[in-house]
Protein backbone atom coordinates (compact mmCIF):
# COMPACT_ATOMS: atom_id res chain seq x y z
CA UNK A 1 0.00 0.00 0.00
CA UNK A 2 1.75 3.37 -0.80
CA UNK A 3 2.28 5.67 1.71
CA UNK A 4 -0.14 8.28 0.17
CA UNK A 5 -2.99 6.57 0.33
CA UNK A 6 -2.03 5.37 4.19
CA UNK A 7 -3.95 8.79 5.24
CA UNK A 8 -7.33 7.32 4.01
CA UNK A 9 -6.91 4.11 7.21
CA UNK A 10 -8.08 4.96 10.36
CA UNK A 11 -4.88 6.16 12.33
CA UNK A 12 -3.61 2.52 13.90
CA UNK A 13 -4.12 0.80 10.40
CA UNK A 14 -1.44 3.08 8.71
CA UNK A 15 0.47 1.50 10.98
CA UNK A 16 2.39 -2.04 8.76
CA UNK A 17 2.43 -3.92 12.17
CA UNK A 18 -0.94 -3.49 13.15
CA UNK A 19 -2.62 -3.95 9.85
CA UNK A 20 -0.63 -7.47 9.57
CA UNK A 21 -2.06 -8.01 13.26
CA UNK A 22 -5.96 -7.09 12.11
CA UNK A 23 -5.48 -9.04 8.54
CA UNK A 24 -4.38 -12.43 10.33
CA UNK A 25 -6.63 -11.92 13.65
CA UNK A 26 -9.59 -11.27 11.29
CA UNK A 27 -9.60 -15.13 9.62
CA UNK A 28 -8.47 -16.54 12.76
CA UNK A 29 -11.49 -14.90 15.14
CA UNK A 30 -13.78 -16.47 12.38
CA UNK A 31 -12.53 -19.96 13.38
CA UNK A 32 -12.35 -19.65 17.17
CA UNK A 33 -16.25 -18.57 17.07
CA UNK A 34 -16.85 -21.12 15.53
CA UNK A 35 -15.72 -23.99 17.25
CA UNK A 36 -17.31 -21.75 20.29
CA UNK A 37 -20.82 -22.44 19.27
CA UNK A 38 -19.46 -25.84 18.09
CA UNK A 39 -18.89 -26.72 21.27
CA UNK A 40 -21.58 -25.84 23.08
CA UNK A 41 -23.28 -27.62 20.68
CA UNK A 42 -21.82 -30.79 21.44
CA UNK A 43 -21.77 -30.82 24.76
CA UNK A 44 -24.75 -29.90 24.89
CA UNK A 45 -26.15 -32.91 22.27
CA UNK A 46 -23.73 -35.34 24.15
CA UNK A 47 -25.44 -34.82 27.51
CA UNK A 48 -28.53 -33.01 26.73
CA UNK A 49 -27.57 -30.75 30.16
CA UNK A 50 -27.28 -26.95 31.35
CA UNK A 51 -24.99 -27.82 34.15
CA UNK A 52 -22.77 -29.39 31.77
CA UNK A 53 -22.59 -26.57 29.67
CA UNK A 54 -22.08 -24.70 32.67
CA UNK A 55 -18.97 -27.22 33.21
CA UNK A 56 -17.65 -26.80 30.45
CA UNK A 57 -17.76 -22.87 30.57
CA UNK A 58 -16.05 -23.40 33.75
CA UNK A 59 -13.18 -25.50 32.88
CA UNK A 60 -12.13 -23.55 29.63
CA UNK A 61 -12.00 -20.06 31.48
CA UNK A 62 -10.99 -20.94 35.29
CA UNK A 63 -7.64 -21.06 33.93
CA UNK A 64 -8.05 -17.27 33.35
CA UNK A 65 -8.35 -16.55 37.29
CA UNK A 66 -5.44 -18.96 38.56
CA UNK A 67 -2.87 -18.22 35.60
CA UNK A 68 -3.35 -14.78 34.00
CA UNK A 69 -1.26 -13.08 36.64
CA UNK A 70 1.43 -14.47 35.85
CA UNK A 71 0.47 -14.24 32.19
CA UNK A 72 0.98 -10.39 32.91
CA UNK A 73 4.86 -11.24 34.31
CA UNK A 74 5.43 -12.90 31.09
CA UNK A 75 4.02 -9.94 29.24
CA UNK A 76 6.01 -7.57 30.92
CA UNK A 77 9.48 -9.63 31.18
CA UNK A 78 9.63 -11.20 27.89
CA UNK A 79 9.00 -10.14 23.86
CA UNK A 80 5.11 -10.13 23.77
CA UNK A 81 5.57 -11.30 19.82
CA UNK A 82 7.52 -14.47 20.64
CA UNK A 83 4.47 -15.06 23.52
CA UNK A 84 1.15 -15.14 20.93
CA UNK A 85 3.61 -16.90 18.27
CA UNK A 86 4.03 -19.80 20.45
CA UNK A 87 0.53 -19.42 22.21
CA UNK A 88 -1.08 -19.56 18.62
CA UNK A 89 0.71 -22.69 17.37
CA UNK A 90 -0.33 -24.62 20.53
CA UNK A 91 -4.16 -23.06 20.05
CA UNK A 92 -4.27 -24.99 16.72
CA UNK A 93 -3.06 -28.25 17.93
CA UNK A 94 -5.57 -27.95 20.12
CA UNK A 95 -8.45 -26.99 17.71
CA UNK A 96 -6.81 -29.91 14.95
CA UNK A 97 -7.32 -32.34 18.11
CA UNK A 98 -10.42 -31.58 18.85
CA UNK A 99 -11.31 -32.08 14.71
CA UNK A 100 -9.11 -35.14 14.83
CA UNK A 101 -11.55 -36.83 17.32
CA UNK A 102 -15.18 -35.51 16.57
CA UNK A 103 -14.04 -36.64 12.43
CA UNK A 104 -13.08 -40.23 13.98
CA UNK A 105 -16.39 -40.65 16.02
CA UNK A 106 -14.74 -41.13 19.18
CA UNK A 107 -15.31 -38.19 21.07
CA UNK A 108 -16.49 -37.91 24.44
CA UNK A 109 -17.14 -35.23 27.55
CA UNK A 110 -13.95 -35.69 28.90
CA UNK A 111 -12.00 -35.42 26.25
CA UNK A 112 -14.11 -32.09 25.68
CA UNK A 113 -12.95 -30.72 29.36
CA UNK A 114 -9.31 -31.83 28.46
CA UNK A 115 -9.17 -29.87 25.73
CA UNK A 116 -11.01 -27.12 27.24
CA UNK A 117 -8.75 -26.87 30.16
CA UNK A 118 -5.68 -26.91 27.81
CA UNK A 119 -7.25 -24.40 25.69
CA UNK A 120 -7.74 -22.11 29.00
CA UNK A 121 -4.37 -22.67 30.21
CA UNK A 122 -3.29 -21.34 26.83
CA UNK A 123 -5.36 -18.01 27.01
CA UNK A 124 -4.23 -17.47 30.38
CA UNK A 125 -0.87 -16.54 28.73
CA UNK A 126 -2.06 -15.30 25.57
CA UNK A 127 -4.60 -12.64 26.65
CA UNK A 128 -2.07 -10.75 28.66
CA UNK A 129 0.21 -10.29 26.00
CA UNK A 130 -2.11 -9.53 23.84
CA UNK A 131 -3.14 -6.89 25.35
CA UNK A 132 0.31 -5.18 25.63
CA UNK A 133 1.30 -5.99 22.31
CA UNK A 134 -1.15 -3.60 20.57
CA UNK A 135 1.19 -0.81 22.22
CA UNK A 136 3.96 -1.97 20.25
CA UNK A 137 1.90 -2.40 16.88
CA UNK A 138 0.99 1.44 16.78
CA UNK A 139 3.57 3.42 15.58
CA UNK A 140 2.29 6.64 17.71
CA UNK A 141 0.80 6.22 20.72
CA UNK A 142 -2.36 8.97 20.22
CA UNK A 143 -3.16 6.10 18.07
CA UNK A 144 -3.75 3.14 20.57
CA UNK A 145 -7.62 4.04 21.46
CA UNK A 146 -8.04 3.75 18.04
CA UNK A 147 -6.10 0.59 17.61
CA UNK A 148 -8.00 -0.59 20.71
CA UNK A 149 -11.72 0.06 19.32
CA UNK A 150 -10.32 -1.51 15.60
CA UNK A 151 -9.41 -4.79 17.99
CA UNK A 152 -13.02 -4.62 19.16
CA UNK A 153 -14.71 -4.22 15.67
CA UNK A 154 -12.71 -6.98 14.40
CA UNK A 155 -13.58 -8.96 17.30
CA UNK A 156 -17.19 -8.83 17.37
CA UNK A 157 -16.79 -8.57 13.61
CA UNK A 158 -15.64 -12.18 14.04
CA UNK A 159 -18.19 -12.73 16.68
CA UNK A 160 -21.34 -11.78 13.79
CA UNK A 161 -19.92 -13.76 10.75
CA UNK A 162 -18.42 -17.02 13.12
CA UNK A 163 -21.37 -18.11 15.03
CA UNK A 164 -23.51 -17.84 11.76
CA UNK A 165 -21.42 -19.73 9.42
CA UNK A 166 -20.85 -22.28 12.68
CA UNK A 167 -24.22 -23.01 12.98
CA UNK A 168 -24.91 -23.38 9.18
CA UNK A 169 -22.05 -25.92 9.15
CA UNK A 170 -23.16 -27.96 11.97
CA UNK A 171 -26.05 -28.20 10.61
CA UNK A 172 -24.91 -29.48 7.04
CA UNK A 173 -21.99 -31.52 7.65
CA UNK A 174 -20.99 -31.45 11.65
CA UNK A 175 -19.14 -30.15 14.55
CA UNK A 176 -15.96 -31.41 13.33
CA UNK A 177 -15.59 -29.83 10.46
CA UNK A 178 -15.98 -26.38 12.25
CA UNK A 179 -13.08 -27.43 14.60
CA UNK A 180 -11.02 -28.63 11.52
CA UNK A 181 -11.60 -24.86 10.10
CA UNK A 182 -10.60 -23.65 13.37
CA UNK A 183 -6.89 -25.19 13.30
CA UNK A 184 -6.48 -24.33 9.82
CA UNK A 185 -7.29 -20.21 10.36
CA UNK A 186 -4.19 -20.07 12.94
CA UNK A 187 -1.79 -20.67 9.94
CA UNK A 188 -3.03 -16.74 9.05
CA UNK A 189 -2.11 -15.22 12.42
CA UNK A 190 1.39 -17.19 12.60
CA UNK A 191 2.19 -15.71 9.35
CA UNK A 192 0.76 -12.46 10.32
CA UNK A 193 3.30 -12.58 13.10
CA UNK A 194 6.08 -13.61 11.71
CA UNK A 195 5.97 -10.97 8.82
CA UNK A 196 6.19 -8.53 11.70
CA UNK A 197 9.21 -5.92 11.40
CA UNK A 198 10.18 -4.57 15.36
CA UNK A 199 13.51 -2.36 16.37
CA UNK A 200 15.13 -4.23 18.99
CA UNK A 201 13.60 -4.00 22.24
CA UNK A 202 15.38 -3.79 26.15
CA UNK A 203 12.47 -5.86 28.11
CA UNK A 204 13.15 -4.16 31.57
CA UNK A 205 14.98 -6.04 34.05
CA UNK A 206 12.47 -7.06 37.20
CA UNK A 207 13.97 -8.17 40.77
CA UNK A 208 12.12 -10.41 42.78
CA UNK A 209 10.56 -14.11 42.34
CA UNK A 210 6.84 -14.00 39.93
CA UNK A 211 5.02 -13.74 43.54
CA UNK A 212 6.64 -10.48 44.24
CA UNK A 213 6.38 -9.18 41.20
CA UNK A 214 2.76 -10.28 40.57
CA UNK A 215 1.94 -8.62 44.45
CA UNK A 216 3.45 -5.19 43.25
CA UNK A 217 0.73 -5.40 40.39
CA UNK A 218 -1.63 -5.93 42.78
CA UNK A 219 -0.66 -2.85 45.01
CA UNK A 220 -0.41 -1.05 42.11
CA UNK A 221 -3.73 -1.29 40.55
CA UNK A 222 -5.80 -1.61 43.74
CA UNK A 223 -3.98 1.49 45.25
CA UNK A 224 -5.63 3.42 42.04
CA UNK A 225 -9.30 4.47 42.72
CA UNK A 226 -10.06 4.42 38.85
CA UNK A 227 -8.19 1.47 38.59
CA UNK A 228 -9.78 -0.37 40.88
CA UNK A 229 -13.40 0.48 40.26
CA UNK A 230 -13.09 -0.67 35.96
CA UNK A 231 -11.88 -4.06 37.21
CA UNK A 232 -14.71 -4.27 40.01
CA UNK A 233 -17.32 -3.29 37.11
CA UNK A 234 -15.67 -5.94 35.06
CA UNK A 235 -15.82 -8.44 37.37
CA UNK A 236 -19.54 -7.91 37.89
CA UNK A 237 -20.70 -7.68 34.14
CA UNK A 238 -18.73 -10.43 33.93
CA UNK A 239 -20.04 -12.53 36.68
CA UNK A 240 -23.92 -12.37 35.91
CA UNK A 241 -23.88 -10.55 32.54
CA UNK A 242 -22.40 -13.38 30.51
CA UNK A 243 -24.47 -16.57 31.68
CA UNK A 244 -26.45 -16.54 28.65
CA UNK A 245 -23.87 -17.82 26.70
CA UNK A 246 -23.80 -21.41 28.07
CA UNK A 247 -27.14 -21.70 28.17
CA UNK A 248 -28.11 -20.36 25.14
CA UNK A 249 -28.39 -23.64 23.71
CA UNK A 250 -31.31 -24.72 25.96
CA UNK A 251 -33.26 -21.24 24.56
CA UNK A 252 -32.44 -22.62 21.00
CA UNK A 253 -33.92 -25.81 21.64
CA UNK A 254 -36.56 -26.47 24.29
CA UNK A 255 -38.00 -22.60 24.29
CA UNK A 256 -37.71 -21.25 20.72
CA UNK A 257 -38.20 -24.75 19.13
CA UNK A 258 -35.08 -24.45 17.08
CA UNK A 259 -31.83 -26.00 16.12
CA UNK A 260 -28.43 -25.11 15.68
CA UNK A 261 -28.46 -22.93 12.63
CA UNK A 262 -31.28 -21.04 15.75
CA UNK A 263 -28.04 -20.79 18.00
CA UNK A 264 -26.22 -19.85 15.56
CA UNK A 265 -28.69 -17.04 14.38
CA UNK A 266 -28.84 -15.95 18.15
CA UNK A 267 -25.27 -15.77 18.88
CA UNK A 268 -24.97 -13.64 15.40
CA UNK A 269 -27.33 -11.19 16.40
CA UNK A 270 -25.59 -10.58 19.91
CA UNK A 271 -22.70 -9.91 17.20
CA UNK A 272 -24.35 -7.32 14.98
CA UNK A 273 -24.62 -5.65 18.21
CA UNK A 274 -21.53 -5.71 19.02
CA UNK A 275 -20.06 -4.60 15.86
CA UNK A 276 -22.57 -1.81 16.04
CA UNK A 277 -20.86 -0.46 19.27
CA UNK A 278 -17.40 -1.29 18.19
CA UNK A 279 -17.82 0.69 15.30
CA UNK A 280 -19.35 3.51 17.53
CA UNK A 281 -15.71 3.68 19.45
CA UNK A 282 -13.71 3.71 16.18
CA UNK A 283 -15.47 6.95 15.11
CA UNK A 284 -14.37 8.55 18.59
CA UNK A 285 -11.15 10.22 18.14
CA UNK A 286 -10.82 11.07 22.38
CA UNK A 287 -10.91 9.21 25.54
CA UNK A 288 -13.53 11.48 26.71
CA UNK A 289 -17.30 10.22 27.45
CA UNK A 290 -15.21 6.39 27.86
CA UNK A 291 -16.58 6.57 31.75
CA UNK A 292 -19.93 7.31 30.26
CA UNK A 293 -20.03 4.54 28.49
CA UNK A 294 -18.99 2.30 31.19
CA UNK A 295 -22.33 3.00 32.60
CA UNK A 296 -24.52 3.03 29.60
CA UNK A 297 -23.18 -0.33 28.69
CA UNK A 298 -23.75 -2.70 31.71
CA UNK A 299 -27.74 -1.08 31.83
CA UNK A 300 -28.37 -1.75 28.29
CA UNK A 301 -27.04 -5.22 28.51
CA UNK A 302 -29.39 -5.79 31.72
CA UNK A 303 -32.61 -4.98 29.95
CA UNK A 304 -31.36 -6.73 26.96
CA UNK A 305 -30.92 -10.17 29.11
CA UNK A 306 -34.42 -9.65 30.64
CA UNK A 307 -36.13 -9.06 27.60
CA UNK A 308 -34.55 -11.94 25.81
CA UNK A 309 -35.25 -14.56 29.17
CA UNK A 310 -39.38 -13.24 28.81
CA UNK A 311 -39.22 -13.72 24.71
CA UNK A 312 -40.87 -16.98 23.14
CA UNK A 313 -40.89 -15.59 20.02
CA UNK A 314 -37.54 -15.89 17.68
CA UNK A 315 -37.86 -12.40 15.85
CA UNK A 316 -38.16 -10.48 19.32
CA UNK A 317 -35.17 -13.07 20.98
CA UNK A 318 -33.48 -11.80 17.95
CA UNK A 319 -33.72 -8.19 18.74
CA UNK A 320 -32.98 -8.47 22.19
CA UNK A 321 -29.86 -10.24 21.14
CA UNK A 322 -28.28 -6.91 20.05
CA UNK A 323 -28.59 -4.61 23.82
CA UNK A 324 -26.89 -7.80 24.85
CA UNK A 325 -23.75 -7.57 22.36
CA UNK A 326 -24.32 -3.52 22.38
CA UNK A 327 -24.03 -3.28 25.84
CA UNK A 328 -21.29 -5.61 26.28
CA UNK A 329 -18.97 -4.07 23.77
CA UNK A 330 -18.93 -0.46 25.27
CA UNK A 331 -18.52 -1.51 28.91
CA UNK A 332 -15.68 -3.58 27.94
CA UNK A 333 -13.75 -1.76 24.74
CA UNK A 334 -14.31 1.22 27.13
CA UNK A 335 -12.69 0.32 30.25
CA UNK A 336 -9.77 -1.72 28.45
CA UNK A 337 -9.22 1.94 26.72
CA UNK A 338 -9.47 4.05 29.87
CA UNK A 339 -6.77 1.35 31.55
CA UNK A 340 -4.53 1.24 28.88
CA UNK A 341 -4.37 5.35 28.76
CA UNK A 342 -3.91 5.49 32.35
CA UNK A 343 -1.26 2.80 33.66
CA UNK A 344 2.48 2.61 33.83
CA UNK A 345 4.06 0.89 30.96
CA UNK A 346 6.29 -1.03 33.34
CA UNK A 347 3.40 -2.74 34.79
CA UNK A 348 0.89 -2.49 31.99
CA UNK A 349 1.67 -6.43 31.36
CA UNK A 350 0.62 -6.96 35.27
CA UNK A 351 -2.85 -4.47 35.16
CA UNK A 352 -4.01 -5.77 31.61
CA UNK A 353 -3.87 -9.12 33.10
CA UNK A 354 -5.98 -8.21 36.00
CA UNK A 355 -8.31 -6.64 33.33
CA UNK A 356 -8.44 -9.94 31.86
CA UNK A 357 -9.13 -11.85 35.03
CA UNK A 358 -11.70 -9.56 35.50
CA UNK A 359 -14.05 -10.54 32.65
CA UNK A 360 -12.59 -14.08 31.77
CA UNK A 361 -11.11 -15.11 34.76
CA UNK A 362 -14.50 -14.55 36.46
CA UNK A 363 -16.28 -15.68 33.46
CA UNK A 364 -15.96 -19.48 34.42
CA UNK A 365 -17.64 -18.77 37.75
CA UNK A 366 -20.54 -17.33 36.20
CA UNK A 367 -21.08 -20.52 33.87
CA UNK A 368 -21.21 -22.18 36.52
CA UNK A 369 -23.86 -19.93 38.16
CA UNK A 370 -25.53 -19.79 35.12
CA UNK A 371 -25.85 -23.31 34.12
CA UNK A 372 -26.45 -24.64 38.14
CA UNK A 373 -29.39 -21.95 38.59
CA UNK A 374 -31.22 -22.98 34.92
CA UNK A 375 -30.95 -26.30 36.04
CA UNK A 376 -32.69 -25.57 39.44
CA UNK A 377 -34.67 -22.06 38.60
CA UNK A 378 -35.02 -22.42 34.50
CA UNK A 379 -32.97 -20.62 32.08
CA UNK A 380 -35.47 -18.02 31.78
CA UNK A 381 -35.32 -16.89 35.41
CA UNK A 382 -31.61 -17.02 35.46
CA UNK A 383 -31.49 -14.80 32.92
CA UNK A 384 -33.76 -12.45 34.44
CA UNK A 385 -31.82 -12.69 37.90
CA UNK A 386 -28.91 -12.02 35.49
CA UNK A 387 -30.18 -8.77 34.15
CA UNK A 388 -30.96 -7.27 37.12
CA UNK A 389 -27.44 -7.32 38.83
CA UNK A 390 -26.03 -5.64 35.25
CA UNK A 391 -28.50 -2.70 35.74
CA UNK A 392 -27.53 -2.16 39.39
CA UNK A 393 -23.90 -2.62 38.65
CA UNK A 394 -24.39 0.40 36.46
CA UNK A 395 -25.86 1.99 39.09
CA UNK A 396 -22.79 1.29 41.86
CA UNK A 397 -20.58 2.72 39.10
CA UNK A 398 -22.32 5.68 38.23
CA UNK A 399 -22.37 6.89 41.69
CA UNK A 400 -18.37 6.89 41.63
CA UNK A 401 -17.98 8.45 38.41
CA UNK A 402 -17.57 12.02 39.12
CA UNK A 403 -14.85 11.60 41.82
CA UNK A 404 -13.14 9.02 39.19
CA UNK A 405 -13.34 11.78 36.72
CA UNK A 406 -11.08 14.34 37.98
CA UNK A 407 -8.78 11.70 38.99
CA UNK A 408 -8.36 10.10 35.45
CA UNK A 409 -8.15 13.83 34.52
CA UNK A 410 -5.24 14.60 36.25
CA UNK A 411 -3.36 11.11 35.07
CA UNK A 412 -3.95 12.39 31.37
CA UNK A 413 -2.27 16.09 32.37
CA UNK A 414 0.99 14.09 34.15
CA UNK A 415 0.92 12.07 30.96
CA UNK A 416 0.91 15.25 28.70
CA UNK A 417 -2.27 13.54 27.18
CA UNK A 418 -3.52 16.90 26.15
CA UNK A 419 -7.97 16.92 26.39
CA UNK A 420 -7.58 20.65 25.77
CA UNK A 421 -11.53 22.15 25.33
CA UNK A 422 -12.66 18.43 26.29
CA UNK A 423 -12.23 18.94 29.67
CA UNK A 424 -14.53 21.69 29.99
CA UNK A 425 -17.58 20.45 27.85
CA UNK A 426 -17.64 17.63 29.53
Amino acid sequence: MQATNLKFLPPALRSRNYRLFVAGQSISLIGTWMTQIATVWLVYHLTNSALMLGVVGFTSQIPNLLLTPFGGVFADRFSRHRILIGTQILAMVQSLTLAALALSGVIQIWQILVLSLFQGIINAIDAPARQVFVTELVDRREDLANAIAINSTMFNGARLIGPAIGGLLIAQIGEAYCFLIDGVSYIAVIAALLAMRFKPKQMPVMKGNPIQIIKEGFDYAFSSPPIRAILLLSSLVSLMGTQYVVIMPVFADKILNGDAQTLGMLMAASGIGALAGAIYLVTKRTVIGLGRLMIIGPAILGIGLIVFALSRFLPLSLLAMLPIGLGTILQMAAGNTVLQTIVDDDKRGRVMSLYTMSFLGITPFGSLLGGTLADRIGATNTLILAGIACILASLFFRRQLRALKKTVYNIYQQKGIDLGSEIRRN
